[in-house]
C-alpha cells in the first residue's frame, strides 16, 4: 500500500525484499534468504508485489543466487543485487565495506582496497611527524613577502 501511494503521487520508489537489515530481528539475524523451494513462493510474491505497485526498481539482498536469478528473469523492473546473483541488472555494495572500511564484512563483499589500514597508517605518520616536528616543513609554510623599496 505504501509503494502505491507513493506511486501514484509521483514518488519514485526502489523496493527492498529478501534480507531487510531494518528487519534482521525479526529475521532471526543475517540470515540469507530463499535457500529452500519453501522460500521461494513468498519471496517471489514479494518481488510481484513491488513491482505491480509500481516501484521502479527492486533490491535483492542477501538472497540464493538461483531464486534472484528466476525473479530477474520475471520481472519487468530491474533488479539490484547485494548478495544475490550476477544476473541482476545491476549490482551494488556498502562503499565502507568495499573499500576495507568495515572491521567485517558479509561474505558477498568483495574487498577491492583495504584502505582503512592505509588511512590508519597516513594518520600514524602524521602524528609521528608532528610530535618530532618535521611537519609542517618549510614546504607546507608560508613565509614573509620581500619587502619591495
Amino acid at each position: 500500500a505504501t509503494i502505491a501511494y507513493m506511486h501514484e503521487r509521483g514518488i519514485p520508489v526502489m523496493a527492498h525484499i529478501g534480507l531487510t537489515p531494518q528487519s534482521v530481528n525479526v529475521m532471526g539475524g543475517f540470515k540469507t534468504q530463499g535457500r529452500t523451494h519453501e522460500e521461494w513462493a513468498a519471496l517471489e510474491a514479494d518481488a510481484a508485489a513491488v513491482a505491480q505497485a509500481g516501484a521502479f526498481s527492486v533490491v535483492l539482498e542477501g538472497m540464493a543466487a538461483p531464486l534472484a536469478d528466476k525473479i530477474t528473469a520475471e520481472l519487468a523492473i530491474p533488479t539490484i543485487g547485494i548478495g544475490a546473483s550476477s544476473q541482476c541488472d545491476g549490482q551494488i555494495l556498502v562503499t565502507e565495506d568495499m573499500l576495507g572500511l568495515s572491521p567485517e564484512v558479509p561474505r558477498f563483499v568483495k574487498e577491492f582496497a583495504t584502505l582503512g589500514a592505509q588511512i590508519a597508517g597516513a594518520a600514524e605518520a602524521y602524528a609521528r611527524e608532528v610530535r618530532s616536528r618535521t611537519f609542517p616543513s618549510e614546504q607546507h609554510t608560508y613565509g614573509m613577502k620581500k619587502k619591495v623599496d
